[in-house]
């Protein structure tokens, strides 16, 4: 059994799942209280699915972009039980869980956002590889009107974005094709997902030296 936690931005998602199915999964947006929150949360996450946190075996945390302090509560949340529990641990990168969750399609690129803070984006461009989205770094941090102007051929953009920000890149229709709001939602689920299928493969990291990314603000950083 596996227990994922998402606390990368205000929006903060737990799941429980075990390779075959999605015994449960809590969204919601904080107002920046992901101390006071994530614990109760967790707990009633597993209650509700009946699931004890004993028959938890495995740990996937969301490692970032994202808030420092959103990014550093829910790394020393899983970390600490991972290394209490000598349970493995797997970090994904949040802006993946973001590309999860739209199909692949040959022919367009996709620009996965996050929000970093001051109407700044964490943007990753995506392209399809095969079955899956392909990371083509470096992730960047702009706003939206240099997004928009980045993007001259057909691109899938999702995540997470303020009405404006959707206003400003829908003026751009004949490139850009945004997902709908229920389709951009980061699912702890599709965390969960990717973390499986590393534990799978037998790819696990290494609880003591596991952390965040944190953007440097204005600055690219490889992927």
């Amino acid at each position: 059994m596996l227990l994922a936690l998402d606390t990368s931005t205000r929006n903060i998602g737990i799941a429980i799942y075990d390779g075959v199915q999605v015994y449960s999964e809590n969204i919601w947006t904080s107002h920046n209280f992901h101390t006071v929150e994530l614990a109760p949360a967790v707990a009633v996450t597993l209650s509700r699915a009946g699931i004890d946190i004993q028959n938890i075996k495995l740990l996937a945390v969301a490692t970032g972009p994202g808030s420092y302090t959103g990014l550093r509560i829910g790394m020393a949340f899983a970390k600490g039980i991972a290394l209490a529990r000598h349970l493995p641990i797997i970090g994904i990168p949040t802006l993946d869980i973001v590309a999860e969750s739209q199909p692949v399609s040959p022919g367009y690129t996709l620009a996965a956002i996050l929000q970093v803070g001051r109407g700044r984006l964490a943007v990753g461009w995506y392209i399809p590889s095969d079955d899956h989205w392909q990371l083509n770094p470096p992730i960047q941090v702009m706003d939206v009107l240099k997004l928009s102007h980045l993007i001259h051929e057909p691109t899938m953009v999702c995540g997470e974005l303020t009405e404006e920000q959707q206003h400003t890149l829908a003026r751009k229709y004949k490139n850009v094709i945004l997902a709908s709001p229920a389709h951009s939602l980061r699912r702890p689920s599709l965390l969960a997902e990717l973390a499986w299928k590393r534990w799978q493969a037998g790819d696990v990291d290494d609880p003591a030296t596991l952390s965040p990314t944190y953007l440097p603000i204005g600055d690219p950083i490889p992927g």
